[in-house]
């Protein structure tokens, strides 16, 4: 993912950097190079070319520059998410992480010279603007995108609040680019929102997964359940997150499990095979679950889906998710600098890997909206419906506002997990409320 898209795992840093500290036994060029596949050839065409550019670029060009430009294109061509961090980025990073920076709230990825999205954020800018996953930006204020410039393009993103920058954007599926004008924001990402859509069946949308994610979803999801409410049904709601923290995915879906493996995540070093398990206590109460995704759904939101899924907790409606199996290490170095390594694949408890495959939905849906078909006008059918109607002593009050929430009218993915949540609970039980003494 980006350089906000960080699945860290800690541990991991302090191995290499030990290893990095140990002392090797002295060895001579020549074995050394060979031992690492790198022969005394390669190191003198290597070397020679740096001297031609240092001789014979148009513009003189500064060592510094010339080694950074070095380091960067041997991470670029490891993967798209191996990059090399100066102080900016590794500052970025971090406050990608903690869900504050300023920016238009955009996942974005460089691949092969192309600045594509991954997923636009809730309620920011990109989203508002009409921003989708898959989209690719072609122009950055007139600029075009190309793979010499790639990198430089995804800080154009970035810019005071209240600026403006164009992008020429061209949708997923269409021949033509648009311009879309968007305004800078401090964006201040809230990870989770919760909210009743029916009297028992709750929506609880994680939009990416940040430092205190699972800790704000448990504690959103108690207070709206509150003392007495049977939940008979659960939402969880991933479609455009672009993943985040691997803490935080294992959290979440450690909410919703009793027992068994979330993930596992395996590399060539042995501090980096490691199995992380669901302890008990099921927040939901084993109610029915309906995991909604898309094709924006990556990273540690698939990690997430993979565990609810092989663990035959929930249903996955949608389309298939991105795809994005691996995990990235940030390695400080000197300086304030680091390197964001992919050191590892994740394997969902079945031992399968999703990377470049993603993960099918149990139920595939379609990219569709609802509409309102034209209709006579109903007919009033009760005294009830008449307006400003005398109230009966036995009458149930409205639910009051803000109570409960109907699944927006067009949301055609939500109401059929509202379809399915309701057959499902047909068949289990609706949990008692608490005896109240």
């Amino acid at each position: 993912m980006s350089s906000r898209s960080l699945l860290s795992v800690a541990l991991l840093s302090c191995a290499f950097a030990a290893r990095a500290d140990a002392p090797a036994a002295p060895e001579t060029a020549e074995a050394a190079a060979a031992k690492a596949g790198v022969s005394i050839s390669d190191v003198r065409t290597f070397t020679a070319v740096y001297n031609l550019v240092k001789q014979a670029y148009v513009d003189d060009v500064g060592d510094k520059r010339l080694m950074e430009a070095a380091i960067k294109g041997l991470l670029a061509g490891l993967d798209p998410h191996s990059e090399y961090l100066d102080s900016r980025g590794l500052s970025d990073l971090t406050e990608g992480t903690s869900g504050a920076y300023d920016g238009l709230g955009l996942e974005v990825l460089t691949i092969d010279g192309v600045l594509r999205v991954v997923a636009p954020i809730d309620d920011t800018p990109a989203e508002r603007g009409g921003i989708k996953p898959g989209d690719i930006i072609t122009r950055i204020d007139g600029k075009t995108v190309s793979s010499e410039n790639v990198n430089e393009s995804v800080e154009l993103l970035r810019g005071n609040p209240g600026s403006s920058v164009v992008l020429t954007v061209l949708h997923e599926g269409e021949s033509v680019p648009v311009e879309i004008t968007l305004k800078r924001e401090k964006i201040k990402v809230a990870s989770v929102r919760a909210r009743w859509l029916e009297p028992g069946y709750a929506y609880l949308r994680v939009a990416q997964f940040q430092e205190d994610t699972g800790a704000e979803l448990k504690r959103k999801f108690a207070k709206l359940k509150g003392n007495d409410a049977a939940v008979r049904g659960v939402v969880l709601d991933l479609r455009s997150n672009p993943g985040g923290l691997l803490t935080a995915a294992v959290e979440v879906s450690d909410t919703f499990l009793e027992s068994g493996t979330i993930v596992t995540t395996r590399g060539r070093l042995h501090d980096t095979d490691l199995s992380f398990s669901a302890t008990s206590g099921d927040l939901s109460g084993g109610a029915p679950l309906a995991i909604l995704v898309d094709r924006g759904t990556a990273s540690a939101a698939e990690i997430v889906a993979g565990a609810l899924k092989d663990n035959h907790r929930g249903l996955i409606l949608g389309q298939k998710t991105f795809g994005k199996g691996s995990v990235q290490t940030v390695l400080p170095l000197e300086d304030g600098h680091a390197v964001k390594l992919t050191t590892a694949r994740y394997y969902t408890p079945s031992g399968v890997s999703i990377q470049a495959t993603g993960i099918m939905p149990d139920i595939e849906l379609r990219d569709l909206k609802l509409s309102v078909r034209d209709a006579p006008p109903s007919l009033i059918t009760s005294e009830r419906d008449l307006p400003n109607h005398l109230r009966g002593e036995n009458e149930k009050p409205e639910a009051a506002a803000g109570d409960t929430e109907a699944p927006p009218l067009d949301d055609y993915a939500l109401n059929e997990a509202m379809h399915v949540l309701k057959a499902m609970a047909l068949r289990k039980p609706v949990p008692a409320s608490p005896a109240k003494g």
